[in-house]
Order: structure tokens, then C-alpha cells, then sequence
């Protein structure tokens, strides 16, 4: 890519002209005054040695440590491809594709990402990505609300993610749509309070996860069961945080479930500080005039050859606000296309050797931990991450342990939960070696 050259005076000058303004501080003059910052930024000033020196300073002071952390984003493997093909310029600085004509790279991308995500998750057709697992789980549910248009009232699980239960109550706070919580219990949903809730006959959507925050595999055909019994109309949503799991578990599609969203950012992408994220929403094949975002379909040309074209773009920019199914303007480009790279790269064979290497190794740190006198696992099936509970003063012992190189898990405090217990997880980025570390560290803690 072309290095960046900032503009001269000259330019800025030219610029304004063009636009009939006559300095750069006019052009801010439709906000009041008492709004503008007047001030001095003090920004200061580095040669290139110098701010290079500044951020391996900055880069030092961070304790490297293994981590067990999980919680939503996960700390996976990526292959080296996945980073150079990503890197290339004409994916790098790809927009998405307004004129779908000059854009069948980036529309066969989206058209191969969809097919991964339906194979996935056993449904029949995915739009072209959303922002995060998040607002993935509130778009499912306005989603739901389009086809349900004259019940108000959506069923959440207590053991989907506490902050995507939060982003889709602001959703939902101003567009009069009502939401009951069903508790848990042993860490799932409470069947018995899923029977009761289903009795009020103003529901259009159940949301369940799985697995779900807690790392708990829920039973989807007992939940699914119940509601096609008591509210057969009403769309059952699946929530996963971990989008691997789906190489392992038997994908959401088997169980009847209406849509299936959640977090995909385990493929190809980075834990970053928390993002970026890749948002996925598939679901069935009759309901994809309700799905927001886009859809990528595949056909051929006039001269029979295979082309990509804009199937559904049922979004503001395209049609009136009033007939749009989503405010979204944007897919994840990038992080979808790194997810196709990374899917691509292991195949249907590697992905399962990966997910079940995953287990495996939390099993195995399952089991190790249970032997300690100061843990105790709670019990359940799951897949690479678990509760751990302890009289043990957990922040302490997440201080002790980061100094001895381990960051043991995530305190479940952080969401307003049991201050006695935290979510540890595992994939392939830890080594058995890592779990003694964390079990020692575990006996010795006072």
C-alpha cells in the first residue's frame, strides 16, 4: 500500500476554496460555540526512532501471561495465510459492494462465508455478517418480532451473555417490546420456568444459548420441545459465543430452532482488546425476507459463467426506512473474509479435530482442578470453558496468579454475578503444561 503524505497548506488552502469556506474553523460554525473545544490538545511531538522507542516502552510494560480467559472472545490459533492473504491491498482496503458488478471478489467471499455458517449451524441460508455476537442476538430478535407482528413478548435465558442481554434490552426499551427473563438453574435454563413463562400467550420468541455464558451445553430439544408444545407460533433463537463448538455439538438446525446468531470472531480473528468482532445470524430458508443485513446469492452470467450478485439487501440504504429489517449499514468485511480464509484453511475435517482438541484439553483441566482443596468445578456438560467455584478471594488470586505468569480465568463478578466463581476456558492456545501451572497455582494460593 502507498504511505500516507499529509496535506500542505497549500492543499488545506485549495480545499476550502473549493468548498467556499474560508477556514477550517467556519466550517464547524453550525455547532454552538459552547460546544467546540477552544483548547490545546498538546499532542507531543516524535521523530520516527523516537516514537518507535515510546511504544516498545509502552509494549514492555505489559506481563506477558498464559491465559484461560474467555467469556465471549476467544484466544485461538491463526495461521499465518490467514494474515498474509487478509493483508493483501485489494482486500485490506475493500468497501462493501455497492455497484455488485465491479465487486464479485468481495460478493464471492460473503456468498463462501454464508455457506461455512450454514453448514455450521444447519440452517439454510446466513446474511453477510453483523457487527458482533451482541447486536447479532437484538437483530434476531427484532427479526423474530417482523414475523410474530402482533405478540410483544420475548422469553431470554439468565444464562446468555450478560452483556448481549443488556445490548438487546437497549434494543428493545423504546419499541414497547416486553421481556421476561427465565432464571437458571445448574447453570442452564430452568425448564420448569420455561413451561411457566410459555403460558402467557403474548410470546413471539424464546432465546436459549448454546453452549451458553456459563459454558454450559444446553438441552435444545427438551427447550425446543416445550415451546413448539406451548407456543408453537413462537421463533426459538440459539445465542452461541463460541462458534466452534459447532464442530463438535450437533449444530442448532437439528434441534428446530428458528435462528441461530451469536459470535464467530474464534474464526481467523484476533481476541484484540475485545474486538473486532464478527456477528453471524443464520436461519431458515422461509424466513429470510425477515433476516436483516444482506444476502449474497450465486448465479451465472449471459455467457453461462458463474457470477455473485446482491440477492436481499433489505437495509436502509437500499429501500425505504419504513420496509428496511435492519438500520445495519455495514457487514464485517474484513473479519468475515478472514473467517473464510480460516475455515478454508482447516476444512470440515480440521475444524473438528480442532474442537475436539478444545474439550479436551478442558476436560483434562476439569478434571485436574477438581482434585484441588481449595476449587471445585461445577458440574455439567460442556465444551471448552467452565465455572470454577472457591472460598479463595478470587481477585487476590487472579493478582497472585498473573504475577506468576498465568491469568487463571474471568472472574464472574465482572457481570454482576457470584463473586465466588469464575469462568476458566481452554483451546488449543494452552498446553497441558499450562493447566499444572494453573493447578499449582491453585494448591498454593492462601
Amino acid at each position: 500500500m502507498s504511505r500516507f503524505f499529509p496535506l500542505s497548506d497549500g492543499d488545506r488552502r485549495e480545499m476550502l476554496r473549493k468548498i467556499g469556506a474560508d477556514s477550517i474553523q467556519s466550517i464547524f460554525s453550525s455547532i454552538p460555540e459552547g460546544d467546540q473545544f477552544t483548547g490545546t490538545l498538546n499532542i507531543p511531538h516524535y521523530s520516527e526512532l523516537e516514537l518507535l522507542r515510546f511504544f516498545r516502552e509502552l509494549a514492555d510494560s505489559n506481563t506477558p501471561a498464559r491465559s484461560f480467559a474467555g467469556a465471549g472472545v476467544y484466544a485461538h490459533y491463526v495461521p499465518a495465510a490467514v494474515d498474509s492473504l487478509s493483508s493483501r491491498q485489494e482486500f485490506l482496503t475493500a468497501y462493501t459492494p455497492y455497484q455488485p458488478e465491479i465487486s464479485q471478489g468481495t460478493l464471492q467471499a460473503i456468498f463462501e462465508y454464508q455457506t461455512y455458517m450454514c453448514a455450521l449451524t444447519g440452517m439454510e441460508v446466513s446474511n453477510a455478517s453483523m457487527y458482533d455476537g451482541a447486536t447479532a442476538f437484538a437483530e434476531a430478535i427484532l427479526m423474530a418480532k417482523r414475523v410474530g407482528k402482533k405478540k410483544n413478548t420475548v422469553l431470554i435465558s439468565d444464562a446468555i451473555h450478560p452483556h448481549y442481554r443488556k445490548v438487546a434490552e437497549r434494543y428493545l426499551e423504546n419499541l414497547g417490546i416486553q421481556t421476561v427473563n427465565v432464571p437458571t438453574r445448574n447453570y442452564k435454563m430452568d425448564l420448569d420456568a420455561l413451561n411457566t413463562a410459555l403460558e402467557n400467550e403474548d410470546i413471539f420468541a424464546v432465546a436459549a444459548g448454546y453452549p451458553n455464558f456459563f459454558g454450559v451445553v444446553e438441552p435444545l430439544d427438551e427447550i425446543s420441545a416445550a415451546v413448539r408444545e406451548k407456543a408453537a407460533k413462537a421463533m426459538l433463537i440459539s445465542v452461541t459465543t463460541e462458534a466452534l463448538s459447532f464442530g463438535l455439538l450437533p449444530p442448532p438446525g437439528e434441534f428446530g430452532v428458528d435462528i441461530a446468531c451469536g459470535e464467530a470472531q474464534s474464526f481467523g480473528n484476533y481476541p484484540g482488546f475485545g474486538g473486532p468482532l464478527l456477528g453471524f445470524l443464520t436461519t431458515k430458508q422461509k424466513r429470510v425476507r425477515n433476516m436483516p443485513g444482506r444476502v449474497v446469492g450465486q448465479t451465472t452470467d449471459e455467457d453461462g459463467k458463474t457470477g455473485y450478485v446482491l440477492t436481499l439487501s433489505a437495509r436502509e440504504q437500499h429501500i425505504r426506512r419504513e420496509k428496511a429489517t435492519s438500520n445495519i449499514c455495514s457487514n464485517q468485511g474484513w473479519c468475515m473474509l478472514r473467517a473464510v480464509m480460516y475455515l478454508a484453511l482447516l476444512g470440515k475435517t480440521g475444524v473438528r479435530e480442532l474442537a475436539e482438541l478444545n474439550h479436551r484439553l478442558a476436560e483434562t483441566a476439569k478434571a485436574a482442578i477438581s482434585k484441588t482443596k481449595k476449587f471445585e468445578v461445577v458440574p455439567g456438560t460442556t465444551f471448552n470453558e467452565f465455572v470454577v467455584r472457591s472460598d479463595v478471594n478470587l481477585e487476590d488470586f487472579v493478582e497472585y496468579a498473573v504475577t506468576h505468569g498465568i491469568f487463571p480465568g474471568v472472574r464472574l463478578s465482572k457481570f454482576g454475578l457470584a463473586p465466588d466463581e469464575m469462568l476458566v476456558t481452554l483451546t488449543e492456545m494452552n498446553t497441558v503444561e499450562d493447566i499444572h501451572r494453573l493447578v499449582d497455582l491453585m494448591e498454593a494460593v492462601k
